[in-house]
């Protein structure tokens, strides 16, 4: 994830993630399975401008869209709980890949809270908003990691020097959260501060767990070998809502094999939800697309997530905001149009707001921007 940020070559990146927090690059789906549902229909909206500029006559649920960050690849915006900044991972000015920066909700200057070394992603809030939780993998070594290897095909590397971190938001008193052997990474924090989930390969799989805000108590929620990630807990902090992949037969030998060598193909991904426990583990899409960075709505009744599924191109790279139920995924809703990549929806604390990452309005081709909307019910 969630884990470096967008890095689309051609067009978007995924982490771009990570998913929410969820994954480095975004997947190249080719698939649009004819017997999922068709997402409901938006009728266009007064007052919204021109397909391809920063809004769309379609995106009913938007209104005054205000882009925050110009240039580069910025993503994984996540608001404070006063609702008046916004944690981002971004290769903003110099860096060669993704560092974690605050920037207020209203937009302005990018300050830097990482170190400004190694490769972070999945920045978060605490509650009280005195610190901040990232993943970087600045204590192994400064430089970015190695890219991917494409020999491989099509694949995410899994950064085994990805560790959990908390600092100020101003980026002093950083400190070590989770630093088993192996990747930890795509982490998020309970409503109340108390629990944090977190996607680890510390058991052999990557699989989600929870642990108390000091990072002890580490406790394993997930166990069906496949990818689970991306997590985030629901308004009243009793249900997790969370993307994966469950392989089987061939693929999932293939899965372990890749992992094996700190590598995941993407294919596709559903969103699935459970207890804050672990326990009623559920999947609530079955639309065969690369779906991920799921969020609920403020009242917890819905789910907005990322899909290429209504990619018409066939090339996997247009990806879209939709919504879902959160009782049993239906009444698929259509929340974006824009073309390229929209992802990494969240709500702001009053639900009044909606920030998300984007390639409208890029100057260059492939640009992933913040944007900030206000929420029309």
């Amino acid at each position: 994830m969630r884990k470096s940020l967008v890095l689309f070559a051609l067009f978007v990146i995924f982490t771009l993630g990570a998913a929410s927090c969820t994954t480095p690059e975004t997947p190249k789906t080719t698939e649009t399975p004819s017997s999922s549902p068709t997402p409901e229909a938006s009728p266009g909206a007064s007052g919204q401008t021109e397909v391809g500029g920063i809004t769309h006559p379609d995106e009913k649920h938007l209104a005054n869209i205000k882009q925050l960050t110009f240039g580069g690849e910025n993503a994984e915006a996540y608001w404070s709980s006063d609702g008046k900044q916004i944690t981002l991972q971004s290769t903003h000015g110099d860096y060669k890949c993704d560092q974690i920066f605050t920037i207020s909700a209203d937009g302005g200057e990018m300050k830097l809270v990482s170190t400004g070394k190694g490769r972070t992603t999945c920045s978060y809030f605490y509650p009280d908003g005195k610190k901040i939780l990232f993943a970087s993998t600045h204590g192994a070594k400064p430089d970015c990691p190695a890219p991917a290897d494409m020999s491989q095909g099509y694949v995410w590397a899994i950064y085994p020097d990805y560790d959990i971190y908390t600092a100020n938001p101003d980026g002093s008193d950083l400190k070590p959260l989770a630093q088993s052997p192996g990747y930890d990474a795509e982490a998020t924090i309970s409503p109340d501060g108390k629990k944090i989930v977190f996607t680890s390969t510390r058991d052999g799989d990557l699989d989600l767990y929870v642990m108390d805000a000091d990072g002890s108590n580490v406790k394993r929620l997930t166990n069906t070998p496949g990818y689970d990630g991306g997590a985030f807990f629901s308004p009243d902090g009793k249900q997790i809502v969370y993307r994966a992949r469950h392989p089987e037969g061939n693929e999932l030998a293939e899965y372990q094999t890749l992992l094996k060598k700190n590598l995941v193909r993407p294919s596709k991904m559903e969103i699935f939800i459970m207890e804050a426990d672990g326990s009623g583990q559920r999947q609530l899409t079955t639309i065969g697309s690369a779906n991920f960075a799921p969020f609920f709505t403020p009242d917890g009744q819905k789910i907005i997530f990322a899909s290429n599924y209504a990619d018409t191109e066939g090339k996997g790279r247009n990806f879209d905001l939709f919504m879902v139920s959160a009782e049993d995924g239906t009444n698929m809703e259509r929340i974006t149009y824009s073309p390229g990549f929209d992802a990494f929806p969240m709500f702001s604390p009053d639900g009044k707001k909606l920030v998300w990452a984007s390639n409208r309005n890029g100057k260059v081709k492939g640009e992933t921007n913040v944007f900030v909307a206000d929420w029309v019910n």
